[in-house]
């Protein structure tokens, strides 16, 4: 367990979506559930965005955001964080991958680092190439450098929007 006092805090940037059970309610019912995390605190949250699913078309369409923290968690304690709430807000991991969910919560970077472990890669490996992340995560963090990958700004210059739109 991680004593709070021994480490500084870091940034942190979180990917929240959902298509299923009224999404925008989920994701931000994960909003605060995230914010009430012990030794995590919230510096900002984007706009909602509507985007066509990735995997399988027989879905609804998801709404996603990001969400940017500060934490004194280590990687590993807050994607297990972030996965508890996933189950608490309905989740189910299915065999089928990119499937409709309640929620899905992503842990997009950790500070500067970049981590390679059997259950979390860190910057997530989907990051620079989609829209629904790249667009919301402009928007609260434009001078963004991706660990390893350079300007975020260069991303999202080369990643078409894709029926991507901001949510009212």
């Amino acid at each position: 367990m991680t004593h709070f006092n021994d480490k500084q805090p870091v940034t942190v940037y979180i990917g929240l979506g959902s298509n299923l059970e009224h999404p925008a309610r989920q994701i931000l019912l994960a909003r605060s559930a995230i914010a009430a995390l012990v030794g995590v605190d919230e510096l900002a949250f984007s706009s909602l965005y509507s985007s066509p699913p990735m995997g399988p078309q027989d879905q609804p369409d998801y709404v996603n955001a990001v969400m940017a923290v500060t934490t004194r968690l280590e990687p590993a304690e807050l994607l297990r964080c972030l996965q508890r709430i996933e189950r608490e807000q309905g989740r189910v991991r299915k065999e089928q991958r990119w499937g409709a969910r309640t929620l899905d919560l992503d842990l997009l970077l950790y500070a500067d680092r970049q981590l390679e472990e059997p259950d979390l890669i860190v910057p997530h490996p989907g990051l620079v190439e989609r829209a629904f992340v790249l667009y919301p995560l402009s928007e609260i963090a434009p001078d963004l450098q991706v660990p390893g990958r350079g300007a975020l700004a260069d991303w999202l210059a080369r990643c078409p929007a894709d029926g991507l739109r901001r949510l009212a």
